[in-house]
C-alpha cells in the first residue's frame, strides 16, 4: 500500500473514531461538562507525553503565543459541552448534523476576519445546510416534546463555537506545530472545565474513569494524531470530503448500537445538508468552474 492510500485509511479511521465521540452523549449518564473534562485531561495528558518523546515539547511554548492557545481551550471546552449536550436532549443524529452547520458560519464570518471576497458558492452552500437544517424541523411543526428544538440550539450553537476556532486556528497554526497547539487548547479546556463545573459532581469521572479513558485515548488523542499523519500526502480537498462523513458513520453507529433509528425527516434533511457541503468542497479548489 502506498503512502497516498495508507494516509487516505488513516483519515478515514481518524473520522470514523471522531464520529464514535459522539455516541458517548448517550452511553455516559453524566453532566457534558464532566464528560469534556475526562476528554480533554486524558488527550492533553497523552499529547504532552507524545510531544515529550519526540523531544517537541519545548514547542508549545512559543512566546507571545502559547498564552493565546491556551486560553482558546475555553472556546474548546465549551463546543464539546455544548455539542454532548445536544446530544443528549435530543439524539446523536440531530447532535452531529446540527454540528455539521459550522460551514455556514465559517462562510460568514472568513471574509469578515480576513478581508476576503464571500464567494456565490459560499453562499449556496450556507443556503443548502440551513435548508437541510429547516427540513429537520420545519418552522411550522408544533410538537417540541422530542427535544429536537433544544438539540438542534445547542448543536448550532456549537457548531458557531467550533467555526471560531477553527478560524482561530487559522493562524495559530503557522506559528505553532499541530500537535502542540492541540496540547495547549486541550490543557485550556481542562482548566476551563474545571473552573464552570460545580464541585459537587466531581465523583462523576471516578464512576466512569474507564468509559472516559476510552474517549480520550480512542476518540480524541488517536484521530488527532492519524488525522495530523494523514495531511501530510493528501489534498485539502480530500480531507475536506472524507471529514464530511463524520455525520454518517456516526448516525449509522448509533442506530447499530444505540437503536436510534432516525426518521425520515431527519434523513432527508441530513442528506441535504451533507450534499450541499460534499458539493461546496467540491468546487471549492475549481473557481473557474463553479
Amino acid at each position: 500500500m502506498n503512502d497516498s492510500r495508507q494516509a487516505l485509511l488513516k483519515l478515514h479511521i481518524a473520522i470514523l473514531l471522531f464520529g464514535i465521540s459522539g455516541l458517548f452523549g448517550k452511553l455516559l449518564p453524566i453532566d457534558p461538562g464532566w464528560i469534556v473534562l475526562g476528554r480533554t485531561l486524558v488527550g492533553s495528558t497523552v499529547l504532552a507525553l507524545v510531544l515529550t518523546g519526540k523531544g517537541k515539547i519545548r514547542q508549545m511554548f512559543v512566546p507571545g503565543q502559547w498564552p493565546i492557545n491556551m486560553a482558546l481551550g475555553g472556546i474548546l471546552a465549551i463546543h464539546w459541552i455544548t455539542f454532548f449536550q445536544a446530544i443528549q436532549v435530543s439524539s446523536v443524529a440531530i447532535g452531529l448534523l446540527a454540528f455539521s452547520s459550522f460551514p455556514v458560519f465559517v462562510t460568514l464570518l472568513e471574509p469578515l476576519l480576513f478581508r476576503e471576497r464571500l464567494r456565490w458558492l459560499d453562499v449556496l452552500t450556507a443556503t443548502g445546510v440551513v435548508a437541510g437544517l429547516l427540513i429537520v424541523f420545519p418552522l411550522s411543526s408544533t410538537s417540541p416534546e422530542t427535544g429536537i428544538v433544544e438539540g438542534l440550539g445547542w448543536g448550532i450553537f456549537s457548531a458557531l463555537l467550533f467555526a471560531m476556532l477553527t478560524l482561530a486556528n487559522r493562524s495559530r497554526i503557522q506559528k505553532t506545530d499541530a500537535m502542540a497547539l492541540t496540547c495547549l487548547q486541550n490543557i485550556g479546556a481542562v482548566i476551563t472545565t474545571l473552573l464552570i463545573m460545580p464541585k459537587a459532581g466531581g465523583s462523576s469521572i471516578v464512576d466512569y474513569w474507564p468509559e472516559l479513558l476510552v474517549l480520550g485515548l480512542l476518540c480524541t488523542t488517536m484521530p488527532l494524531m492519524l488525522f495530523l499523519s494523514s495531511l501530510r500526502y493528501l489534498k485539502t480537498q480530500l480531507v475536506s470530503l472524507v471529514t464530511c462523513l463524520e455525520p454518517v458513520y456516526g448516525i449509522v453507529l448509533a442506530a447499530l448500537l444505540l437503536s436510534e433509528i432516525p426518521s425520515l425527516r431527519t434523513l432527508a434533511g441530513g442528506v441535504v445538508i451533507l450534499g450541499a457541503i460534499t458539493v461546496g468542497s467540491l468546487c471549492k479548489d475549481k473557481r473557474q468552474a463553479c
